[in-house]
């Protein structure tokens, strides 16, 4: 019986020390939640796929939670990666439309200069005082 529960003991010991304990993934669950309240905030609801995004995120961290809360930590930071992405996969689409808003209210204000010149009547050109030859006398 002694010659069984050495190696038993040994065992445990590994098992526990390899795979038992991996810690919460605390700081990627904040950079989550972070990065879903950005997109929220940069009016994610507003765009069809950034909506969507935002969705994701939002069900993949409510999984993470549950996962941490029956210690499949491992599991739950694989989730909360994939939850951190769709988040920031939705930040950025709201800053490439806001880019694109932007580009096209750009191009539009320097088509309006350019046409303007030429929409303008001339005016006549009226002698200064000063180069009125009769005055000067």
């Amino acid at each position: 019986m002694k010659n069984i529960a050495l190696p038993m003991i040994a065992l445990a010991g590994l098992t526990a020390a390899c795979g038992g304990s991996y810690p919460q993934p605390t700081e990627r669950l904040a950079s989550t939640e972070a990065a879903i309240r950005s997109a929220k905030e940069l009016g994610a609801q507003n765009d069809p796929q950034a909506a969507l995004h935002v969705k994701l995120a939002d069900e993949q961290l409510q999984t993470a939670r549950a996962l941490m809360h029956d210690d499949k930590n491992k599991r739950a930071d694989l989730v909360l990666q994939r939850a951190s992405s769709d988040a920031e996969l939705a930040v950025m689409e709201m800053r490439e439309r806001s880019a694109k808003t932007a580009a096209e209210k750009a191009h539009e204000n320097f088509n309006a200069n350019q046409q303007a010149p030429l929409n303008r009547q001339p005016q006549p050109i009226s002698p200064s005082p000063s180069t009125n030859p009769s005055s000067n006398q």
